[in-house]
C-alpha cells in the first residue's frame, strides 16, 4: 500500500468543549502515590482495606471521536485504609496501544465508533488493524487475580500490589471468548459467573469461575438469541443467571455506511433469560421494551419466582432515536418463569438515577438497602446526590454534597458498616472521598478525605477488605 492510499487519520477531537472530556470528565495524566492524606472527622478504628475505582481517562488527546463510556483508557484508582491512615494511588491500565501511544508521544488510534485502524507502518504488523482495548470500566477481586473489566472482551490482571499491569488473561478459559464488564460473585460458593456477548454467533455465553481460580464451566452458548445484542450487566441468584435482553442491536451494517453501531429496535421488546446454573434449559419471559445498565441484586423466592431490583430506563438515550429524553426509576420486578412479569417503582421522584449498589455479601440473597446516584430537585450540574433506599419501610433519605458524586460502595466494618463514594467539586476540581455511615448516611460524612489529585469522574469500583 502506498502512502497515498494509507486511510486518513482522523482530525483531533476539541476536548475544550467536548461534555466528557472537560470539567469533572477531564482526563488525568498523572500517576501519583501518596501516603497520609488530610482527613475531616474520623476514620473507624478497625476499618482496613482499599477501594478501587476504574474508569475512561484517555492516555493523550483523542481523535476522530469520543463517546463516553464506550472510549477512554482505563485508570484506576486506590484508596487505602490502615489503622485510621489513608493513602492513595492511581495507575493506567498500560494495554498495547496505550504503550504504543506513549511511545509515540500522541493518539495514534481513534475512537471506536469511527471504524479506523492505524497501518502496519504506524504501529507494526502486530498491532496493525486492531481496534483500541478499553479494559475501563469495572475492577473484580477473584481467584487472587486483580481485574480490570472491559465491555465485552478479556480483562487485563493488574498487580495488587503497584496496580502495574501483568497483562491481558481469559481466567483459565472461562474469558476464551470475552467477558462483560459485570461479573457476580457468589458470597455462599466463591463462584464468579460472568456472561459475553459477541457480534457472531453464538452471540450469548455464560461461564463460571470457581473460588480457586479455575474454570468450572467454559463459555456455554445461550439458546434463544438471534441477532448481535448489547447486554451490559447481569443479576445472580442462587438458582439462575438473570439477564435482561433488551432492544438495542449491533447494526455493523449502519456502521460500515456512516451510521450508528447500536439500533434501539422497540419494536423487538424485553426479553428476560433465567438462565438456570446447573445447567438446565433456559426459561424465556417476554415483556415490553424498555433498557437497563445495571442491576442492584437479585433473589430467589420459594414459590419460585424471582425478585429483580435494578434501574429501568424508558430507552438507552443517545443510542435511541426517540422523541423524549430517557427517564430512569428503581425498579422491583418479580419474573415468574410462568406467568410473566410485574415491576413496581421504588422511586418516582427523580430521573436520572443510576448505578445501584447493595452491600456485596448479600449478592443472590434478599437485601434491604439499595444506595444509588441521582440528581435532585435541587441539584444544578451532575448527577450531585446519594439516594438510599430502605425496602424495608419503603422510605429513602438523600444527602447533597454538591458536587459530582460517584457510584457508592459499601463497606463492612468490624463494628458498623460505612457507605463511600467519590466526589470532585465542578468549581474548584477537587476531589474527595467521602465515608458515610450506613445507618444514617443522609447526615452527611463521618470522614472525607482530601485526595492528591483530581479524580475524573468514572465508573465502577469494589471494596477489598485488608484479610483477602
Amino acid at each position: 500500500m502506498t502512502a497515498s492510499e494509507l486511510p486518513a487519520r482522523p482530525a483531533p477531537v476539541d476536548t475544550h468543549t467536548h461534555p466528557f472530556l472537560s470539567g469533572v470528565f477531564a482526563p488525568q495524566r498523572e500517576e501519583v502515590d501518596v501516603a497520609g492524606l488530610p482527613v475531616t472527622g474520623e476514620i473507624p478504628a478497625g476499618l482496613a482495606g482499599s477501594y478501587l475505582r476504574n474508569g475512561p481517562n484517555l492516555r493523550f488527546d483523542p481523535i476522530g471521536s469520543y463517546v463516553y463510556p464506550l472510549d477512554g483508557d482505563a485508570m484506576v484508582h486506590r484508596i487505602s485504609f490502615d489503622d485510621g491512615r489513608v493513602s492513595y494511588s492511581n495507575r493506567f491500565v498500560r494495554t498495547p496501544m496505550v504503550i504504543a501511544e506513549e511511545a509515540a508521544g500522541h493518539a495514534i488510534w481513534s475512537g471506536i465508533t469511527d471504524g479506523y485502524t492505524p497501518p502496519a507502518s504506524e504501529v507494526g504488523d502486530e498491532l496493525a488493524g486492531t481496534m483500541r482495548e478499553l479494559p475501563d470500566i469495572n475492577i473484580v477481586r477473584h481467584g487472587g487475580r486483580l481485574l480490570a473489566m472491559a465491555e465485552a472482551a478479556q480483562p487485563y490482571e493488574i498487580s495488587p500490589v503497584d496496580l502495574a499491569t501483568i497483562g491481558k488473561t481469559d481466567c483459565d478459559g472461562a474469558m476464551l471468548v470475552g467477558s462483560t464488564a459485570h461479573p457476580k460473585i457468589d458470597p455462599t460458593t466463591g463462584e464468579m459467573v460472568l456472561f459475553n456477548y459477541a457480534l457472531e454467533a453464538p452471540y450469548l455465553t455464560w461461564a463460571v469461575v470457581g473460588p480457586d481460580g479455575r474454570t468450572t464451566r467454559t463459555p456455554t452458548p445461550v439458546d434463544g438469541i438471534d441477532v448481535p445484542i448489547m447486554i451490559h450487566d447481569m443479576a445472580l441468584t442462587s438458582r439462575y443467571i438473570v439477564l435482561f435482553v433488551c432492544p438495542l442491536v449491533f447494526d455493523i451494517a449502519a456502521m460500515l455506511g456512516g451510521g450508528s453501531l447500536l439500533a434501539w429496535k422497540p419494536e423487538r421488546g424485553t426479553r428476560i433469560a433465567l438462565i438456570p446454573r446447573n445447567g438446565d434449559p433456559v426459561r424465556w419471559v417476554d415483556t415490553d421494551p424498555f433498557w437497563v445498565w445495571h442491576f442492584a441484586n437479585a433473589f430467589d423466592n420459594p414459590d419460585g419466582t424471582v425478585t429483580v431490583d435494578y434501574v429501568e430506563w424508558s430507552h438507552p438515550g443517545g443510542f435511541a432515536d426517540e422523541p423524549t429524553p430517557a427517564t430512569s426509576n428503581l425498579i422491583r420486578a418479580v419474573v415468574d418463569p410462568d406467568a410473566g412479569i410485574t415491576r413496581s417503582g421504588l422511586n418516582d421522584s427523580v430521573v436520572d438515577m443510576e448505578f445501584p449498589r447493595v452491600d456485596d455479601r448479600l449478592l443472590t440473597r434478599d437485601h434491604r438497602r439499595i444506595a444509588s446516584v441521582a440528581r435532585a430537585p435541587r441539584d444544578t450540574g451532575q448527577r450531585e446526590s446519594l439516594w438510599f433506599h430502605d425496602l424495608a419501610t419503603g422510605t429513602e433519605a438523600v444527602w447533597t454534597p454538591g458536587v459530582a458524586v460517584g457510584e457508592p460502595i459499601y463497606i463492612p466494618g468490624i463494628d458498623h458498616d460505612h457507605w463511600g463514594t467519590i466526589g470532585t467539586d465542578p468549581d474548584d476540581l477537587t476531589s474527595r472521598f467521602y465515608l458515610l455511615d450506613a445507618d444514617a448516611p443522609a447526615d452527611g460524612p463521618i470522614a472525607t478525605v482530601d485526595l492528591p489529585i483530581r479524580v475524573p469522574a468514572g465508573l465502577h469500583g469494589a471494596w477489598i477488605p485488608a484479610s483477602t
